[in-house]
């Protein structure tokens, strides 16, 4: 049985790459912030541990939860907004929000769990966005977390050179009808986690360290 584990799954768009994984037969482990997303994983038969992702010693706990586990996909879903533009400074809460939660959650995570995918010869998605392309820039609309999702992009890039038996991927979900994304949003949730879910299915060794969209579009220029 293959094994997918899905960093902050309480809702939104990691509770529906749980949900969909759990109907495929998959093993399902996900880690959530709380109590309530916890009993929501659980609900779909998912194992459901309770990690902070904005919190460094929360995060450390990762490798004692899955150690020995080999990891055939792994999502990094976690990740937080704000929406200001550029015409006032961000405050530093809502940096450290952002950064923690974006950027160095998932710094913090990727050599704990890259090592279990490695094993399995498996991928490792990083939920990203298309706002975090510097070539389209339409406007500043949400620039901290744009800034947040280019230096993700970077930081997994990077971080491939070092593990070469895994893949390693940012992939834009779209904007999709979530709290985050809104009811306006044009994508439908469970459309974007089953485009995500067939792109991730089909990566080839050029697509290692790229910025993937949900539609099989690959990023050409970050």
């Amino acid at each position: 049985m293959p094994v997918v584990l899905v960093i902050g799954a309480s809702r939104g768009i990691g509770l529906e790459f749980v949900r969909q994984y759990r109907a495929e037969g998959w093993r399902v482990i996900a880690t959530v912030r709380d109590a309530a997303g916890q009993e929501r994983v659980q609900a779909l038969g998912a194992e459901a541990h309770l990690i902070d992702v904005a919190q460094p010693a929360s995060v450390s706990g990762l490798a004692w939860l899955l150690d020995g586990e080999r990891i055939d996909l792994a999502l990094y879903v976690a990740g937080v907004m704000r929406r200001p533009g550029a015409l006032s400074p961000p405050t530093q809460q809502d940096f450290d929000a952002v950064m923690h939660t974006n950027v160095l959650g998932a710094m913090q995570a990727l050599p704990q769990v890259a090592p279990m995918v490695s094993a399995a010869q498996g991928t490792f998605a990083f939920l990203s966005s298309t706002m975090s392309q510097i070539s389209v820039v339409p406007n500043s609309y949400s620039w901290l977390y744009r800034v947040s999702k280019t230096a993700l992009n970077m930081a997994v890039a990077s971080a491939q050179h070092d593990y070469p038996d895994a893949t390693l991927v940012t992939i834009d979900p779209g904007w999709v009808q979530t709290d985050m994304g809104g009811s306006d949003a044009p994508v439908a949730l469970q459309a974007s986690v089953a485009g995500m879910r067939s792109v991730l299915a089909s990566l080839t060794p050029d697509d290692k360290g790229r910025l993937l969209h949900y539609d099989g579009r690959r990023a050409e220029h970050w």
